[in-house]
């Protein structure tokens, strides 16, 4: 284990405490189906891009819903502000907090 990232509280009432780890390759994923629906191996540098992230007014004054571009569509936070996050602080060394950033409507229920 070599850390945890912020602890973000979820529109739909989970607190959610990303932990960072080095577990070496993953060559085979095994994926429980009733948890997880798809899984993707998505390079970091996708998290890297110019375009990224990409902020929207939430319907909430002062808030921003965040998302985080991946080919050619996008994922939402709560997963995209623990990759955002993972990004500034492992990657490019910047303490940023991602607490403030709202969820999409699909993401509250």
């Amino acid at each position: 284990m070599l850390g945890t990232l912020d602890d973000y509280v979820s529109r739909s009432g989970f607190v959610i405490t990303p932990v960072v780890v080095w577990a070496g390759a993953a060559r085979k994923l095994v994926p429980n189906p009733g948890e997880v629906a798809s899984v993707h191996r998505i390079p970091v540098t996708e998290f890297m891009r110019a375009d990224s992230p990409l902020l929207e007014p939430s319907e909430d004054a002062g808030r921003q819903i965040l998302r985080m571009p991946v080919g050619r569509t996008w994922i939402s936070a709560p997963t995209a502000a623990v990759l955002y996050q993972f990004r500034e602080l492992c990657i490019a060394g910047r303490l940023t907090r991602v607490a403030h950033f709202d969820q999409p409507l699909f993401a509250r229920r």
